[in-house]
């Protein structure tokens, strides 16, 4: 499992509004891209999903070309972890691309949805491979990561660190939820770097395992 983000230089996913302020630059999209186009499916959490109804797709035509010249879909399916579903039936989660789309939690049947009742995290592993998804790309937000993290579900972390500072004690970060003390923090091996013209530094993390 790889969790992806774009974060601020002070650490921040998104400004105090939560309302998916742009972070990354035009050639990190291309770079997600090609990281959704790799995958089996895109992975968000509940705040992620309705505070910015997400695609989740491959834009490039010729990486969705790519895929389906392997025997891929042609889009990576999307998977929701929420307590809740609140998106109208026409919403870009449910409705962009030809993507399967899975959400996990106790929220009722959701036309065009597969739902699984269960938002155990390592339940909704067992049930993604079963359905044969191997490689799962999570876009967000700061609680899910901070849960897969911790659970020790997460097999690499890449960032995409921006020049800008957003601020706010209250806006989210890579990783929330309750926290780790520093015997039990999540420890990552030295990264791969890669500095860019327009200020911002790709950084790629294998995450260590005991």
């Amino acid at each position: 499992m790889l969790i992806n983000v774009a974060m601020t230089l002070d650490g921040k996913i998104d400004t105090i509004e939560r309302r998916g302020a742009a972070i990354s630059s035009e050639r990190d999209r291309e770079r997600v891209d090609h990281l959704r186009a790799s995958v089996d499916a895109v992975m968000v959490g509940g705040r992620t999903l309705h505070a910015e109804d997400p695609r989740l797709n491959v834009r490039s035509a010729e990486l969705r070309a790519g895929r389906v010249a392997r025997g891929e879909p042609e889009q990576p399916a999307k998977v929701a972890i929420t307590s809740r579903f609140a998106l109208p039936q026409a919403s870009r989660f449910l409705t962009a691309g030809p993507a399967r789309v899975i959400i996990f939690g106790d929220v009722g049947p959701v036309v065009g949805a597969e739902v699984y009742g269960t938002s155990d995290l390592r339940d909704v592993m067992d049930k993604l491979r079963e359905l044969g998804m191997r490689r799962i790309l999570v876009e967000g937000g700061g609680t899910l990561n901070f849960a897969l993290l911790q659970a020790g579900l997460v097999d690499e972390v890449q960032l995409y660190l921006s020049p800008l500072i957003f601020g706010g004690s209250s806006a989210p970060t890579l990783a929330d939820g309750a926290g780790l003390t520093r015997d039990l923090a999540v420890q990552l091996q030295p990264p791969e770097i890669d500095a860019w013209p327009n200020g911002g530094i790709v950084l790629r993390y294998m995450v260590k395992r005991s």
